[in-house]
């Protein structure tokens, strides 16, 4: 870790999950798609994108990368819990999206940790 970005709208991680969340929001409109599936990729892709879009904001909340790995474990397991696995583009989508989200937050996780102990010491 070379410099901890404590400005706000500065790091990549961030901004790598608020377009994974857009695209996933969107993605039912160019996939096939069931009800349950199209519930479930916009609200979680919604979900993801706004927590993007708050840690890019506040850059030393630690919460919001523990948020971002959560919210990608959904979007990972979802088209088994929901029930959408017979639609491949929406699951990849899913399986793809949610495990970009995870490494994303696991790898912003120490320069949100720096931030946060330096945003302590002013």
């Amino acid at each position: 870790m070379s410099e901890v970005s404590t400005r706000a709208w500065t790091r990549p991680y961030d901004w790598a999950e608020v377009v994974i969340g857009v695209v996933a929001a969107l993605s039912p409109l160019w996939l096939s798609t069931n009800t349950t599936m199209v519930w479930t990729m916009v609200v979680l892709g919604a979900l993801i994108a706004i927590d993007g879009l708050v840690s890019l904001a506040a850059p030393s909340m630690v919460y919001g990368e523990g948020v971002q790995i959560v919210l990608g474990a959904l979007l990972f397991i979802a088209p088994w819990v929901m029930g959408y696995t017979e639609f491949n583009g929406a699951s990849w989508t899913s399986w793809v999206g949610g495990a970009l989200v995870i490494i994303a937050g696991a790898a912003a996780m120490p320069e949100a940790n720096a931030a946060h102990r330096m945003a302590g010491q002013h």
